[in-house]
């Protein structure tokens, strides 16, 4: 694991982990948070994230991101940030790595649907479900349910958008009250890192699968801050670029001037706050990660682009309105009929349209991928097709 001396005070150090909350024997070859990172890794909810979609269907295309590969591309964005302010890369990845856990099939399409059908039982929260893959629903461990993550790595989880102060989903409130993971302060500046590390490659993919997509051309994306200037100048360096290249050369170009831009604010803001340790960090009252003025800006007008021109584009809109069909008309029967249910899931169901069963069938529905989502239904509602 690294050494003391290898990182910046304000660290996490996996020497000073909180620990679990079931007790366990340390590794001898992994730190903490390796060995998080590997346990995330190795769950079922991780494996799904190869057929869960960001923004298109599995079947619209092999060469569109899904929510595994996106975790991969953060993950490797958290590690170079990391190891340049000299925090912990393991705990950076981990959370890089858990971060989409909690995500249902469909991306956005499929969270909307959730959030519509659960609002009588108290709501749909990614976030909230993501704390609940790996606190209880993964099973793998013979003393426990979910992973047993240590206290840093389910704090970065939970937090990773900043304190939770006011109104929270249930489980994250009733997982506090057993655990407690300071809710009321900044997560670790690794989870800082993780956070932002999502929106770099969130919004720079979701430009090139855009693109791909022929939802918007370079030619729109020309007005937009730091991004139009980007095209121009990797124009004007290799005149005559085929779209393609000129596409991946500008994206990977795009990316790496935000890390830059990310290291160097934040770096001033160290310079600035002088934390001593994470708990100073945690304790600052203010995010210690984070862009220039200039690049919020940017990223801003970028987010607000794609909202208008990708996520709300008819092709989207149709296949997204396909999507939500699908997924409520899932939660509808199984609530209403929780003997459809599979027999794992059926002997823990309660009565039928009660609370206890809806949550269930939640958990159940929000853990498949957009495929195994799409055949479920076509079994259940196609009269042609053997069940």
């Amino acid at each position: 694991m690294p050494n003391r001396q290898d990182l910046a005070p304000y660290a996490c150090m996996a020497s000073e982990s909180r620990g679990r909350l079931y007790a366990e024997a340390e590794s001898r070859t992994r730190s903490p948070f390796q060995r998080d990172r590997d346990r995330i890794i190795h769950s079922a909810a991780f494996r799904r994230l190869q057929y869960k979609t960001q923004v298109f269907v599995y079947h619209e295309g092999d060469n569109f991101r899904t929510r595994l590969t996106h975790s991969l591309e953060v993950a490797q964005i958290a590690r170079s940030i990391s190891r340049q302010l000299k925090l912990d890369e393991d705990l950076a990845e981990a959370l890089a790595l858990a971060h989409d856990l909690g995500h249902p099939p469909f991306g956005h399409a499929g969270e909307d649907a959730l959030k519509e059908v659960m609002q009588p039982f108290g709501g749909f929260d990614h976030n909230a479900r993501s704390l609940r893959v790996v606190t209880l629903l993964e099973t793998r461990y013979p003393g426990f349910d979910g992973l047993n993550l240590a206290w840093e790595t389910l704090e970065g989880l939970v937090k990773h958008n900043g304190p939770l102060t006011s109104s929270m989903p249930a489980y994250i409130g009733e997982y506090q009250q057993r655990h407690d993971l300071e809710l009321s302060t900044w997560p670790s500046a690794e989870a800082q890192v993780a956070a932002l590390s999502d929106d770099i490659a969130y919004n720079n993919h979701d430009v090139e699968d855009g693109l791909r997509a022929g939802l918007f051309t370079v030619d729109d994306l020309k007005p937009i801050l730091v991004v139009g200037p980007m095209f121009d100048e990797i124009s004007k360096r290799h005149p005559g670029l085929d779209p393609a290249r000129l596409i991946h050369t500008v994206v990977r170009e795009l990316i790496g001037a935000m890390v830059e831009d990310l290291v160097a604010e934040t770096q001033r803001r160290i310079d600035e706050a002088k934390p001593k340790s994470a708990a100073e960090v945690r304790a600052l009252g203010r995010p210690l990660v984070g862009f220039s003025a200039q690049m919020q800006q940017a990223d801003r007008e970028l987010k607000k682009f794609l909202f208008a021109h990708m996520y709300r584009h008819y092709k989207v809109n149709r296949m997204t309105s396909k999507a939500r069909r699908v997924v409520r008309d899932l939660f509808t029967l199984f609530l209403a009929e929780p003997e459809c249910l599979p027999e794992e899931w059926r002997i823990k169901a309660g009565a039928k349209n009660s609370p206890e069963t809806a949550l269930l069938v939640c958990d159940y529905v929000a853990g498949m991928t957009d495929r195994f989502a799409l055949e479920e239904h076509r079994r259940l509602f196609d009269l042609q097709v053997t069940p």
